[in-house]
């Protein structure tokens, strides 16, 4: 019977491979590197179903379910005494639940500031692999202004408040993080000349389109899948 088994076996073998066909070479690709895990964050009066222009561009790179993940948060509480903490145990359950060592960030407009503060004081750059930032008021933004006497997110975009002092310190994109800004020269809400851009980030020039317009154009989202893939 032994010496039957064997012939056997590998035939059964030679058959099951036949039956399952070659493997493609996308097939393999995504077997053997699956995508690091993206987070996408909203900005402010938002929420996370701002993304689905971008969502649908990251599936059809070949992005699952597992690897996209959409933060949503309440975009009226104050950067630092608040959102970054929480921020920073959702990177943790994100990377708890898919075994990921690194996460790339998303983030649009207010939704730049927590995540900035969160690799900046929070310990994010040993977890975060890139990090871009479409019209974020990274140096704050004079339209915040209107809002700023009983909304502490407002307080925290305007210009020279002690949340964009304290993220203007030192380095403004530390560790090995790669950091990329989108800014536009229509931005209504956003002064870009100024603000957007951070040194030591990639920063890049988006045409004319209004403020949000940044989370769903065509060009914009083709270059941001390239700065996560590439």
């Amino acid at each position: 019977m032994r010496r039957t088994a064997a012939p056997l076996l590998a035939l059964i073998a030679v058959l099951a491979a036949v039956l399952a066909g070659p493997v493609s070479p996308a097939r393999a690709r995504t077997a053997a590197a699956p995508h690091r895990p993206v987070i996408l964050v909203h900005g402010y009066n938002a929420d996370p179903g701002v993304w689905g222009g971008l969502d649908a561009r990251l599936r059809a790179a070949g992005y699952t379910d597992g690897e996209i993940h959409r933060w949503g948060y309440d975009t009226h509480q104050s950067v630092n005494e608040v959102l970054a903490g929480r921020f920073a145990a959702y990177v943790d359950d994100v990377r708890r639940r898919t075994g990921a060592d690194t996460v790339d960030i998303v983030a649009h407009s207010y939704g730049s500031l927590p995540t900035r503060w969160y690799l900046k004081y929070g310990g994010g750059t040993a977890t975060v692999a890139h990090w871009i930032s479409l019209g974020g008021p990274n140096h704050g933004t004079s339209v915040a202004w209107a809002c700023a006497l009983w909304d502490q997110a407002c307080r925290d975009m305007t210009p020279g408040s002690w949340v964009q002092k304290r993220l203007a310190e030192g380095d403004e994109t530390p560790g090995a993080v790669a950091y990329t800004t989108f800014w536009s020269g229509c931005d209504e809400v956003i002064n870009p000349d100024d603000s957007v851009p951070l040194t030591g980030a990639d920063n890049r020039p988006a045409g004319c389109l209004d403020h949000n317009a940044l989370l769903g154009d065509e060009t914009v989202g083709r270059d941001v899948l390239a700065a996560l893939t590439g």
